[in-house]
């Protein structure tokens, strides 16, 4: 069973990103403020559930909590600013949008960038230990992954429908067949050098 709180008696966020790896679309941030007394146990790591089970749980999860958001950073503003900055980013703005004010933060990984006054705790791991963060996880990779499914409309040769940007030997074969598209991270490794040599 996951962890309720960190912190007891305030409003606590859980926080977490997806799309850090991927070579193609923005990174994505939710923040979710959870009841007190919210209990669910199928609620997990987002990479831990099954796409199916992760969009039943978006639902009970947009519905339940007290508050959520979620941000997009597109690709171009993470080649601006890298990666790691843009994460930081998308967290700020998904905290900004929140109808409730967070007293505390709880943020997914070892690093954040103070958002404003409000105190946080960094939990590695810690979409598998609290169920703030683990809501946060599924709603950040499920609004993601609804978006990768509209771009795969527009560019389908890159399979971004299965694999949402991720480096997959298909997606970087579509890569080196017919270039990049408008949504590609252009500071990211976009090619290995075998597919170079083949291509």
């Amino acid at each position: 069973m996951l962890e309720h709180n960190f912190k007891t008696g305030v409003y606590e966020a859980g926080c977490d990103e997806a799309g850090r790896g991927c070579l193609s679309g923005p990174v994505v941030a939710a923040a979710v403020i959870l009841p007190e007394d919210f209990d669910n146990e199928l609620i997990n790591d987002s990479k831990q559930l099954s796409e199916k089970k992760r969009n039943q749980l978006r639902a009970v999860i947009e519905k339940e909590a007290l508050c959520w958001a979620v941000a997009f950073v597109d690709n171009s503003e993470i080649d601006q600013i890298n990666i790691l900055n843009a994460s930081y980013l998308a967290m700020h703005k998904a905290i900004e949008k929140l109808t409730k004010v967070p007293e505390h933060l709880i943020i997914d990984g070892n690093r954040f960038k103070k958002y404003q006054n409000i105190p946080h705790q960094c939990i590695v791991k810690g979409d598998s230990k609290f169920l703030s963060i683990a809501a946060a996880s599924i709603l950040a990779k499920t609004h993601r992954d609804e978006y990768m499914f509209q771009l795969h409309n527009e560019f389908p040769d890159y399979d971004w429908i299965n694999n949402k940007g991720y480096p997959t030997k298909k997606h970087r074969r579509a890569i080196a067949k017919c270039g990049i598209t408008p949504y590609h991270r252009k500071t990211y490794r976009l090619l290995d050098e075998q597919l170079k040599i083949m291509w």
